[in-house]
């Protein structure tokens, strides 16, 4: 089973982030703290369960977790602060939200800012190794996929109901056909640059 807490004695959140890598689409993150010397077997990093489990767990933690929050970064700020700004703000956004004042804070990755007065610490595959922040990544996954479904029924040839806006070959290749929408990533590498060809002479 996963680790409960790092910090010893402290009304801790962990927070974790969802759709950094996508083509299209908001980013999203959460923050969850769970009550102390709480047990959860089942809870993992999001990318090693099936959707099915994810849903499941969704339930679960917002049922068990002492307070939880989502936090939300529109493609268009994204392109105005870039993603790892726009992943830590919605970090940030998410723990304004919680109604249970944390006392410290630990981040799934390497890099985050100072949130508030708040000792906080970043763990490099952090949500395989902490209850909160794989609750956190089961949080931000599931409500972000929720949000590409509902945009795929408006945009259903880039097909992101499967790749929730992933750079795919099905993606770019309706980003070729179509163009962009909205909800694209303009600041992104939209479509790899051609190959250069060069005719040699012998």
């Amino acid at each position: 089973m996963l680790e409960n807490h790092y910090y010893e004695g402290l009304v801790e959140a962990g927070c974790d982030e969802a759709g950094r890598g996508c083509l299209a689409g908001s980013v999203f993150a959460a923050a969850v703290i769970l009550p102390p010397d709480y047990e959860n077997e089942l809870l993992n990093d999001s990318k090693k369960l099936t959707d099915r489990k994810r849903k499941q767990l969704r339930e679960i933690i917002e049922h068990d977790a002492v307070d939880w929050a989502v936090g939300i970064v529109e493609p268009g700020e994204i392109d105005e602060i870039n993603i790892l700004n726009a992943s830590i703000l919605a970090m940030h956004r998410a723990l304004d939200q919680l109604k249970v004042r944390p006392e410290a804070v630990i981040v799934d990755g390497n890099r985050f800012k100072p949130y508030r007065d708040l000792p906080y610490t970043t763990i490099v595959k952090g949500d395989g190794k902490y209850l909160s922040i794989a609750a956190a990544s089961i949080l931000a996954k599931t409500y972000r996929d929720d949000y590409m479904d509902r945009l795929a029924e408006d945009y259903p040839q880039y097909d992101w109901k499967c790749n929730k806006g992933y750079p795919t070959k099905k993606h770019r290749q309706a980003i070729r056909e179509c163009g962009i929408t909205p909800f694209h990533r303009r600041s992104f590498t939209l479509l790899p640059p051609e190959e250069l060809t060069l005719d040699f002479e012998f």
